[in-house]
């Protein structure tokens, strides 16, 4: 990938406060991106913005609940405020879940995942179109292999992911030769935070990851991995081989998918 590419480029990136969202901000940085960040935790994203600072980046931090539609409003005006375009939206906020659906204690998680995975996503690229129209730009949306296949355990996320997946896939079609592309990322298991701060039965975080973390992804790799996606825009990127393998699984042996998904759940339960 070319260094520069992404040099004076204005980015959003929402979750930035953590995990993948963390890593793009400061993979960017050193890009030469400006960057404006977003999340809920603001201290942690204040904290981003100084890594990204010391890089040499312009970078704004703006608390935001994604899920709220009029703080959606509010981070999209203060980025043009700031810098008076926007080049890449990467809605890259999400939030797991780790329970069977049967034990379920407060029904209301599924709501909070689909506003923060799904309906965020759509907030914010809703508000931020017409800028990135304006400068033909870039939509990166990060789901999951999830949100390929379905998984025990992750009822709610994968239905967040999958729904994801099918407005950014409608969208890409409509934007079709307005300039703007759209990049869907289907990362497998990466070595970050998400998974301890998954929901539980009773909707609250777990606080621990109850999977088997070796041989995870490194978060570097995966960001890697992405901006070049990003920089070559290209359609989807699945970034496992098993998951590529799974996609044409899926097709002639549906069942034994399924079989894999809950061996995996199972053998990494800890």
């Amino acid at each position: 990938m070319e260094n520069n590419i992404f040099k004076n480029q204005v980015v959003l990136i929402t979750g930035a406060s953590t995990g993948v969202g963390r890593e793009l901000a400061i993979q960017l940085a050193s890009y030469g991106a400006s960057l404006s960040l977003a999340a809920r935790d603001a201290e942690r994203l204040a904290s981003v913005q100084e890594e990204c600072q010391k890089r040499g980046s312009t970078t704004i931090s703006i608390p935001t609940d994604i899920g709220i539609p009029e703080q959606c409003v509010e981070l999209i005006q203060k980025t043009i405020d700031k810098f008076s375009r926007i080049d890449m939206l990467v809605c890259n906020a999400g939030l797991s879940m780790f329970c069977n659906f049967e034990d379920v204690k407060d029904i209301h998680l599924f709501e909070h995942i689909m506003k923060v995975n799904y309906l965020g996503s759509v907030y914010c690229t809703y508000y931020a179109l017409p800028y990135l129209k304006q400068s033909k730009g870039r939509i990166v949306g990060i789901s999951s292999l999830t949100g390929k296949n379905g998984v025990p355990t992750r009822t709610g996320y994968a239905a967040s992911k999958h729904a994801m997946a099918g407005f950014f896939d409608s969208l890409r079609i409509e934007l079709d030769g307005s300039g703007v592309s759209v990049t869907m990322i289907y990362p497998g298991f990466v070595a970050t935070e998400m998974r301890e701060r998954a929901l539980g039965l009773d909707g609250k975080p777990i606080g621990k990851s109850h999977l088997d973390e070796t041989g995870v992804m490194p978060v570097e790799t995966c960001v890697r991995l992405i901006i070049e996606a990003a920089a070559k825009r290209k359609r989807e990127l699945v970034m496992t081989l098993r998951g590529k393998l799974g996609l044409w699984m899926k097709l002639i042996a549906p069942k034994l998918v399924d079989n894999t998904a809950r061996n995996a759940i199972i053998k990494g339960k800890t």
